[in-house]
Parts: C-alpha cells; structure tokens; sequence
C-alpha cells in the first residue's frame, strides 16, 4: 500500500498495514523527501544561536538569520543574566547531574528548593509539589499511577498529547473543545460508574492560544463530584493580575485539584511540575514510574528557581510581552487574516487548506521569518494554520517585518478569502 504524498499526513505513516517497521521508515523518508523537494520542511531544523527571537538557522546547507515565532520562552529568560548565573551557580556547587532518580539518592536541595519555591508560586503549602524532568511527564506519569481500570478520564478534545499518553491505563472520555453541555452529559452519564472522575483541561490550549471556559467548568465538575487537573503551560506567566496564569484570572487557583504545567516556557528552562494535595504529590513521588526509574534533573534548574522570583520582580518583561501580543494581533487582523480566539501569546493565522498552509510556511522563510506550518494531526484537516509565539525581546521592527510579509502574502494568494470560503 503506497500513500499518495500529495494528501498525505505524518500520522498516515504510523501503521501501514502489511509495512514492517523498516517498510514504513523507508516509506516515511521518501515522504520527508519529497516534502523537501516542495520547500514545505521547516521541522527540525538546525538552530546555531540562541533561544531568542532572531534565531540564526540552517536551511539547506545555508544559515541565516531569520525573525523567529517558534519559541515559548514568553518572557525571554532563556537569555536572562540573572537566570544564567543562578544556573551557573548550581553548576559550580554540585556539578552537571543528580546521578539516581529521585526516589533512590537523586533528591538535592535544589529538588527541594524548587517544589517549595513552585508550590509558593501558586498559594500552596510545602510539600503540595511534585517536579519532573519534563512538562510532558509531569502529565502522562502522574496520571498513569492515579488512573486505573476503574477511573475514567473526561478530556477536552484539545489536550496535549502527553495528557492522551497519560490515560493508556484508564478509561476515557473526550469532549468537543470547551463544551459545557458534551462535558456534562458524560459527567451524568459516569456518575455512579467509576471509581475515580477526573476532568482534564487546559488553561490555554496550545493550539488556538484560547482560554478555558474554567468557572464555569470548575461548577460543573465539583456538582457531579469529580476532580478537576488544569495544564495551564502556556498561561503561566502571561495571564494573571501577577502572572500566576488563567486560573489566577478565575480565582481558582486554591480550589482546582491539580495543576500542572512546564519549565520550559515563561521560566525557560525545561522541567514540569505537579501541584495538588500534599497527600497525593506524596504518592506521586513514590509510586510514579518517572520518579521510580528516571534520574531527576540536574543543578542547573537553580536557573528555574530564579526564574520563578522575577516573574515578580521584573513584571515589565510581562507588560511588554502584550503590548507585542496586542499590536500584533491587531495588524493581522487589519490586513484580514483569522487568528480565531486566542487570547493568549500564542498567534495562529488561520489558513485552512494543508498544501496551502506549507507554501506560506516556506514563503515566510523566504522572507525571513521563521515560524510554524501546523497540520493535522495537530488540527483538523481543514484547520490548518501558520502557529506564532510571540517573546517580550520581540522588537517593532520584528513585527513589522512580519506584518509586512504576510502582507505582501495575502495580496497574491487571498489567504483571507480562502480561509473564510473554506468555513462557510
């Protein structure tokens, strides 16, 4: 079985049937081939600078340097003196790794400083966290050990993936995106079936930059006597009177369960975390997989620590962070473009047609602006999108630059025209 590469998507390689393993790896290359024939690779590509937002790239066998929209690090401490001392610091004292897991010699000070410091963070106590390597982690392991056969999971259909992976050993349920009436009928139909109800949301969904509808989700969940998790990555640092996130804008963050969420964006490092009642991150810590088997993560997360206080101490980085985010948004939508119903410094332009979407991809590469091309399976098929972070270290002119290139975009190929036929 040959897949037409026209129409096909990364997931149409995932199991061809009657393809063994090497099959389909051959398959998938030929694919990624062609794909750079046409100029519509812009994935892993070789970065020769740092984090930051004008990244010096590589793109085939040349580097340039381009206006980047590829990168979470909001607040741009990635780049922070201050955060890169603070993880010099924990070099110096005690070296590059933990060397065990966490559970077997692998806990420092440092661990025990960051859960405190991120517990802190949100309101919480001491001992009300859990840190993991990674944010992907800090989802799919914690709910691996607290789902089983007799839980059930109810998601929004846009999670991330690792909340999906998270669920292999329970039952599951998914909603339509931020739908309130689908969210309660499964929640009157689970009621008196499972053991354990778990309701399973983002604060702000990667994908479209939109913000849970929370209260009015919290109500629903604690009327039919289930838990609520909350993933609130990308609000962390970005939403809130004082950067604690969508749940901050609610007033819920002392009611919700289980918050989660990552190190690798507003606090630029890499890492996850788990905030939730002492006696259940206890049972985390000693019965997660992750904390079992995995070495923890090395001295240089002191960055993290620091990274945390400034958001804090230095709330100018968050201010200009929305004026980018406003300006913008606001030139984009001036010039015609969608960018749905984000309300967050995630800024996608909608295009809906996938060939379309990667030649506007490799078009802004020709421009100088390096930015995602998103196509199913990480939307639908007719939902396809150019994704854009924007940092606070954006410049004027940066988005100029852009606004300008997308611009010039619309006048030849009517992408605002087109987006609008394909949603009518």
């Amino acid at each position: 079985m040959s897949i037409n590469f026209a129409t096909a998507t990364f997931r149409d390689f995932e199991n061809i049937p009657d393809y063994n393993m090497t099959q389909r790896a051959e398959h998938f290359y030929e694919f990624l081939e062609y794909l750079k024939s046409n100029g519509h690779v812009n994935y892993r590509l070789k970065n020769n600078s740092s984090c930051n937002s004008v990244m010096n790239v590589d793109i085939d066998n040349t580097s340039k340097d381009y206006v980047s929209f590829v990168s979470n690090d909001y607040l741009g401490f990635t780049q922070h003196p201050k955060v890169k001392q603070a993880a010099v610091e924990g070099i110096m004292k005690y070296g590059t790794g933990a060397g065990a897991s966490p559970l077997i010699g692998g806990h420092f000070s440092y661990h025990d400083d960051l859960e405190k410091k991120i517990a802190s963070f949100f309101g919480r106590k001491d001992g009300e966290a859990v840190i993991f390597t990674t944010g992907y982690t800090a989802n799919s392991a914690t709910l691996q050990i607290l789902l089983q056969k007799e839980d059930i999971a109810i998601v929004d259909m846009a999670v991330h993936t690792s909340v999906r992976e998270g669920c292999v050993f329970t039952n599951s349920k998914t909603f339509p995106h931020n739908n309130l009436e689908a969210l309660e009928q499964i929640l009157i139909k689970s009621q008196d079936k499972f053991r354990t109800k778990l309701v399973i949301i983002d604060g702000v969904y990667s994908q479209d930059g939109d913000i849970s509808p929370l209260k009015e989700i919290y109500d629903l969940v604690k009327k039919y006597d289930a838990y609520l998790m909350v993933d609130d990555a990308h609000g962390v640092g970005i939403l809130g009177e004082t950067g604690r996130g969508a749940l901050e804008d609610a007033g819920l963050m002392d009611k919700v369960d289980f918050i989660t969420g990552t190190f690798s964006k507003t606090f630029g490092s890499v890492g996850g975390y788990v905030i939730c009642d002492e006696k259940i991150a206890t049972f985390i810590k000693f019965q997660s997989r992750q904390q079992i088997f995995s070495a923890t993560a090395p001295p240089s997360i002191m960055g993290i620590t620091k990274a945390i206080e400034l958001v804090d101490e230095e709330p100018m980085w968050r201010m200009k962070l929305w004026e980018n985010i406003n300006y913008f948004k606001k030139g984009l939508n001036d010039i015609g473009l969608d960018t749905g119903t984000t309300s967050s410094a995630i800024v996608p332009v909608k295009i809906g047609d996938q060939s379309l979407t990667g030649n506007i991809g490799k078009i802004l590469l020709e421009k100088g602006i390096y930015a995602n091309a998103i196509m199913y399976p990480a939307v639908s098929r007719k939902d396809s999108r150019i994704r854009m972070a924007v940092m606070a270290t954006h410049e004027r002119k940066h988005l100029d630059k852009t606004l300008n290139a997308f611009e010039d975009i619309n006048n030849k190929l009517h992408i605002a025209k087109k987006f609008n036929n394909n949603h009518a």
